[in-house]
């Protein structure tokens, strides 16, 4: 990872393309006489794709940007050509990038292979051309759409790196210099409490066994699941771990209890999320060279019973491959499971079928206000430059139920009714 800051959430907004309006237009033909419709479709809006790029290891390209817009598609034309689709706006993230809906807290898309891609925010389809509307008792109508809205969203981008083995403990136990020791990473050491600020991630070559991702989060402090210090943006890349790895200083360092600090950090993992405590655990006893640590090792022995201890010497490496070794033992027995379930997807289908009124009627000071989504996007999408257009509108509102409702609600003969910006009388039919 180097020196690059590490950034692992940003919040950003989206607006997908929106669709290019279709044409009205009319065949000119000296030998026809009334030429029929002839404008053409308009093109669809840019999609917005979230794209894995495994050169990437931090979300910083996003942080700079705070909204992420698609282009609209080309304009329908005359002679019935059809508008261009815009390109879509291709982002790329890191392997283990989360995207949230922010309104609805679902998640669209966990980015967990490397050639994963996904839609995030949908273009707008092109809007039809007079031709589209041709019918056998409307054979030349004098309307077209406007392009369909792209999707707008606010996202949370997260990244939850993908380790297999998450190395968990106080500052300064030693972390990173069994990193250094087992992987290519070379994680810069410095003897301070306030710890490493970006989680090294390093591949192990395990002397007998496949190679392996471990993650040297950072220190934990105690209140760290409750967001004090740094400890809470680094407890959720635990959550993507198979294996989680307690480094203990055995030295007892400047007064430090071993055991209590076992028992501190498995709190923090256990009040950060209960299903962390289910993960296998083992602990690696560190620091072993220095005085009174084997008299430590012992008396932590006779407090924890249930999990493997690994006495080991990072600065001479000894003990450090048994500690390889089982560690591949035991993740060629650990499943990758997949961090949500499927209940917590945005479903497509879901979402374009939601069980929701398609219109809201409020009374403001005498004036009728008509919101809904579906409302709201059917007045985008209509033209009102001919008689026929504005007919086409009201006949539409009165199918979805608009006029009756209305009158149940009281209104008269020349009341204002109000859709977004347009004002226009209410008249009964």
């Amino acid at each position: 990872m180097g020196d690059t800051m590490f950034i692992d959430e940003v919040v950003i907004d989206l607006y997908a393309g929106d669709g290019g309006n279709g044409c009205m237009a009319f065949r000119r033909e000296k030998y026809i006489p009334m030429g029929g419709p002839f404008g053409g479709n308009g093109g669809k809006g840019s999609d917005i794709i979230f794209e894995v790029d495994e050169g990437l290891n931090t979300l910083l390209d996003l942080r700079l940007k705070k909204q992420i817009k698609g282009n609209k598609g080309a304009n329908g034309e005359g002679s019935a050509k059809q508008g261009a689709n815009a390109k879509d706006v291709v982002i790329k993230v890191p392997l283990g990038t989360v995207v949230t809906d922010v309104d609805t807290g679902l998640i669209i898309a966990d980015l967990t292979k490397k050639d994963d891609r996904a839609v995030i925010a949908y273009g707008g389809r092109g809007g039809r051309g007079n031709m589209a509307f041709a019918t056998r008792s409307n054979p030349a109508p004098s309307y077209a759409e406007n392009g369909e809205p792209g999707e707008i969203k606010r996202v949370k981008v997260e990244l939850k790196l993908l380790a297999d083995v998450g190395l968990v403990g106080m500052p300064s136990v030693g972390k990173s210099t069994l990193i250094s020791k087992i992987s290519a990473s070379k994680p810069k050491i410095a003897a301070y409490h306030f710890t490493t600020l970006t989680p090294n991630l390093g591949v192990v070559n395990p002397p007998t066994n496949k190679p392996f991702t471990v993650a040297d989060l950072p220190g934990l402090i105690e209140g760290a699941s409750l967001g004090e210090g740094l400890g809470d943006k680094f407890l959720k890349h635990i959550e993507r771990t198979r294996v989680i790895a307690h480094i203990i200083d055995m030295s007892a360092f400047e007064g430090r209890d071993p055991y209590n600090d076992y028992i501190t950090i498995n709190k923090e993992l256990e009040n950060f999320d209960k299903k962390l405590m289910d993960k296998p655990q083992i602990i690696i006893a560190s620091k072993m060279d220095i005085e009174g640590a084997s008299k430590h090792l012992e008396e932590f022995k006779k407090k924890v019973k249930d999990v493997k201890i690994f006495p080991i010497c990072a600065i001479t490496g000894d003990g450090i491959n048994e500690v390889l070794i089982e560690l591949s033992n035991m993740l060629d027995k650990i499943e990758k499971t997949p961090l949500y379930e499927e209940q917590q997807f945005e479903s497509h289908i879901l979402y374009k079928f939601k069980k929701e009124e398609p219109f809201k009627i409020i009374n403001d000071n005498g004036v009728w206000v008509i919101s809904g989504e579906q409302i709201e996007k059917l007045y985008r999408m209509t033209r009102f430059t001919t008689d026929e257009a504005a007919l086409r509108f009201s006949n539409k509102l009165k199918h979805m139920g608009v006029d009756e409702k209305l009158r149940s609600l009281g209104a008269k003969d020349g009341d204002t009714i109000r859709i977004l910006d347009i004002e226009f009388e209410y008249k009964e039919n």
